[in-house]
């Protein structure tokens, strides 16, 4: 399978690389980080009243001292699909401050019960 030479090429070449089927729906994190915690709570808000289909949470990177909302998004994790997710996931951040940094899926998801650390695979851009 062939894909981009860019950071979310290489990300997919990993993940099937790594044996990740990558032509079935995955859980897929999309972060966005915020320096103040008003605007990570007014996007978190703005979000929750969107259309999107997804899980949103919210926390406090300890060791940035920067507040990160995770958009989980069941999807095919198809090249073109993610690029078009974090550019409109970025222009959205923009709108209260913040920044996408990068996107990950859970390594093990359906089915495996032994996975319990929240251990995810990030971009080359990704701070976690």
């Amino acid at each position: 399978m062939q894909f981009p030479d860019d950071d979310n090429g290489k990300m997919l070449e990993a993940m099937a690389d790594a044996g990740i089927d990558l032509s079935k729906a995955l859980d897929v994190d999309f972060f966005l980080v915020f320096e103040d915690q008003r605007d990570a709570e007014s996007a978190l808000e703005e979000l929750g009243k969107s259309d999107l289909e997804g899980e949103i949470e919210l926390l406090l990177n300890d060791e940035s001292g920067k507040w990160e909302l995770i958009v989980c998004l069941n999807m095919v994790p198809e090249y073109d699909a993610i690029v078009e997710q974090e550019v409109s996931l970025h222009e959205f951040a923009q709108e209260f401050g913040g920044v996408t940094d990068g996107w990950g899926v859970m390594q093990h998801q359906e089915g495996d019960d032994d996975f319990a650390d929240d251990a995810h695979e990030c971009s080359d851009d990704c701070k976690h």
